[in-house]
């Protein structure tokens, strides 16, 4: 059986108001608010990135369970916005957390799906063996 053993997640401090975001766009906040419910949105500092939230998400997965980094085998990263276009956030992650040297590692960018895309594709990967 293939499934999730642990989770992490990494939400930045710093907040912006629905209103400001409204204001900029010209539109209306309280279709926000009262539509999604939404009235405020996390915003990374000036040295928080894709990775740098990854990665503190990840340390904080394994900080969950007692796993090996080194015994990791794949890292996928999906977001909307990688900091490199060339460069896998992913490789970054790995490396951060230790899950080096035999990781596959691998981006996603799929709008608002990209985390589930590599989700299904790592579980896919453990069911057949490959990983």
């Amino acid at each position: 059986m293939v499934g999730i053993i642990t989770y992490g997640v990494y939400i930045p401090r710093y907040r912006i108001k629905v209103e400001e975001i409204t204001r900029v766009w010209g539109a209306n906040a309280d279709d926000i608010t009262s539509g999604l419910g939404v009235f405020s949105k996390s915003v990374p500092d000036l040295d928080e990135d894709t990775a740098t939230i990854a990665v503190e998400a990840a340390r904080n997965a394994l900080a969950r369970r007692a796993i090996d980094p080194a015994a990791i085998e794949a890292v996928y990263v999906g977001s909307e916005s990688h900091p490199y276009a060339v460069k896998p956030t992913a490789c970054t992650v790995g490396e951060a957390i230790g899950a080096t040297p035999r990781m596959t590692a691998a981006d996603y960018e799929f709008a608002c799906k990209a985390g589930t895309a590599a989700v299904q594709t790592c579980m896919g990967l453990a069911k057949s063996g490959m990983i």
